[in-house]
């Protein structure tokens, strides 16, 4: 039985009805010995419809309309199509297609993660390959050194092989002049057992006056900014780069990323031996694009922000959107059961990011490169943290400059002004370049762009 005050009294079907002894006083109505503040008249009455009971109270007053009020189901039904409960529907639709389809995907899982696997027609297999101090000691008499001394042996697999050996044989022939700089490499396990490959920038004819991180954008690698950490070492500073998992010389496959917040931990652990390799030294990052939302989401941990100078962003990844709402829903679905699976077809051509074709010849060309089109949990874990960084923007308290083109069709411009506009860093500056696109260091106007970002790093050290 339902009431409403001033309305009706619903009594549902099946429903005993219970006595209601109606005492007469002088001026007022008494309904089981309780006063009623105003006199009502009460009538029990069975609709012809249902076999339901309805008490219908009706106020005695001059003028007064007949209140008949409902239980309040409009109001629940109307509830039903607001916002919040779509989002909670959305929701509960995903987690049923997930518990649904668990078993294909453990069925997925077990074919790829197993030893062998067939892919673009060759066969895919665990290799042994040299660690790298015995590559390295080939060059020992050109002054070249590996770097950490690993087991006797490594077990990869072939695609990293092939990709890791290339690595290190970049960083051994590397012509760097005599007296400039020193350029090594070296692995680093993190904390979960995979192996990240890592390079160094050592100034030779300078002192060192800080040390600077480096990492990478998106389906490229720490190779590439190799010209830029000469000139940082020319300036004094000691560059490192670190191959982050799925892309260069590092573990895992290529430009595949199951999660980035894999990336982030990574860098705060290599941080970690970065500060303590060089004590007392000034430490900045550098990230471009996705690179740059890793260290954004690493610099909100307070431990990791306070022992950190400044951070330089190119192009962060900040503002992501996907092209249509509807893959914000199918995102998380498709990346559960599919992560692996790229989206469309290979892209040779690749992205428009970069006016100096040279620029885009030697990019594409690159074997480290990834050109294929982007997988679907890495898609994924890029919006994820576009979206995280959008909610916490207030947060970031580090020192930084942020460099963007205005006609960057990758990463959104507006997004680092609303970064620079929302941070509470108290040292912060942004600098549009009008007209450039998404690789700054790989624009004609690199020189420019590398002018910007020295003598920032120069007044803070």
């Amino acid at each position: 039985m339902i009431c409403s005050i001033g309305g009706s009294i619903l009594i549902g079907r099946g429903t005993r009805i219970p006595r209601l002894p109606i005492i007469r006083g002088p001026s007022k109505f008494y309904v089981n010995e309780e006063s009623c503040a105003l006199p009502v008249s009460i009538a029990v009455f069975r609709r012809s419809s249902s076999s339901s009971m309805a008490m219908e109270v009706k106020i005695m007053g001059s003028g007064s309309p007949t209140l008949i009020l409902t239980s309040g189901a409009s109001g629940r039904v109307r509830a039903l199509f607001s916002m919040r409960e779509l989002k909670r529907l959305v929701m509960i639709i995903q987690a049923m297609i997930l518990f649904l389809f668990l078993p294909i995907r453990v069925v997925v899982w077990r074919q790829w993660t197993s030893t062998v696997v067939v892919r673009e027609e060759k066969q895919e297999r665990k290799v042994r390959v040299p660690p790298p101090s015995t590559i390295a000691a080939l060059k020992r008499n050109a002054d070249c050194s590996g770097g950490v001394v690993t087991p006797a042996t490594v077990v990869v697999d072939e695609d990293v092989a092939v990709r890791r050996s290339l690595a290190v044989r970049r960083v051994l022939e590397d012509d760097v002049g005599v007296g400039s700089s020193a350029r090594e490499f070296s692995l680093f396990t993190t904390r979960r057992g995979d192996t990240l490959f890592t390079q160094s920038w050592t100034p030779v004819s300078s002192k060192t006056r800080g040390v600077v991180v480096l990492l990478h954008g998106l389906n490229e690698h720490s190779g590439r900014y190799s010209d830029f950490a000469k000139q940082l070492n020319g300036n004094g500073f000691k560059v490192y780069g670190i191959d982050w998992i799925g892309h260069g010389g590092s573990d895992g496959l290529h430009a595949y990323v199951p999660s980035l917040d894999y990336a982030v931990d990574d860098l705060k652990s290599y941080l970690e031996k970065v500060l303590t390799e060089n004590p007392g030294l000034p430490c900045f990052c550098f990230g471009h694009s996705t690179g740059g939302a890793i260290i954004l989401k690493a610099m909100l941990d307070p431990k990791i922000e306070a022992r950190i100078s400044g951070i330089v962003l190119t192009s962060p990844a900040v503002g992501v959107q996907p092209s249509h709402p509807i893959y914000t829903v199918l995102a998380p679905i498709v990346s559960f059961l599919l992560p692996r699976y790229q989206v469309s077809v290979a892209n040779k051509k690749g992205l428009p990011v970069s006016r100096d074709p040279q620029a885009l010849i030697a990019k594409y060309s690159d074997p480290l490169v990834f050109t294929g089109s982007i997988r679907v949990r890495t898609g994924y874990e890029i919006l994820r943290i576009a979206a995280y960084l959008q909610q916490n923007l207030d947060k970031v308290r580090v020192p930084f400059l942020v460099l963007h083109g205005t006609d960057d069709t990758v990463t959104d411009p507006e997004a680092s002004q609303k970064l620079y506009d929302q941070a509470s860093s108290s040292d912060k500056t942004i600098k549009l370049f009008d007209g450039l696109l998404h690789d700054l260091l790989f624009e004609p106007e690199r020189e420019a762009v590398t002018g910007v970002i020295t003598e920032w790093l120069n007044r803070r050290v």
